[in-house]
């Protein structure tokens, strides 16, 4: 439930969102989702965490976080770390969860409702302190893929759990690979 002259905020975890849309079968259209909640309510801000590669000469992420901080959202990122594992295969690690937390709680004071795109269950925690300080936080996740992406805890938390593949028709459209396919096809 969302209320017109409600002050609202999103925090948007990059990877976790990317990674429920994929398992869906669709892709964010981050100019169609950013309107969807300037409808919902007073958006004051859009924030969007992401760990970046810096050390390759080519993102495929890149052109989206560009896109993004030219489109009124506030970019959070962060170089990603590569290691390699116990065996023998490269790894990257960019947690932004912590990032994520304390905007959040520095803003709470000034919000009335914040939507969390993340299934993370630590994210939990986070959602309860918020909560206290007086706001109405939704979560925005997916429990229809196998396995579900949202953490059970944290969507019982939620005074709102919203599915994303609900919003498919509102903010999702097709995968890239789907219409390039479909553009090959009918050539």
């Amino acid at each position: 439930m969302f209320y017109k002259d409600e002050r609202l905020a999103l925090f948007i975890d990059g990877s976790n969102l990317y990674a429920a849309a994929k398992a869906l079968g669709f892709d964010i259209d981050y100019k169609l989702l950013r309107q969807e909640f300037e409808r919902r309510g007073k958006l004051l801000r859009a924030f969007y965490y992401t760990a970046l590669l810096e050390n390759e000469e080519y993102s495929p992420i890149r052109p989206l976080v560009d896109w993004l901080n030219y489109n009124g959202y506030a970019m959070v990122t962060k170089p990603a770390k590569e290691y390699t594992d116990s065996m023998g295969r490269r790894k990257v690690k960019g947690n932004m969860d912590i990032e994520l937390a304390v905007d959040a709680m520095e803003l709470a004071p000034r919000l009335d409702h914040i939507v969390l795109f993340s299934g993370d269950g630590d994210f939990r925690p986070l959602v309860e302190s918020l909560q206290r300080q007086g706001c109405r936080v939704s979560v925005v996740s997916t429990i229809r893929s196998q396995p579900p992406m949202i953490a059970d805890e944290l969507r019982r938390q939620a005074d709102n759990f919203i599915e994303l593949d609900a919003l498919r028709e509102v903010i999702g459209r097709p995968p890239r690979e789907t219409r390039e396919e479909e553009t090959a096809e009918t050539v």
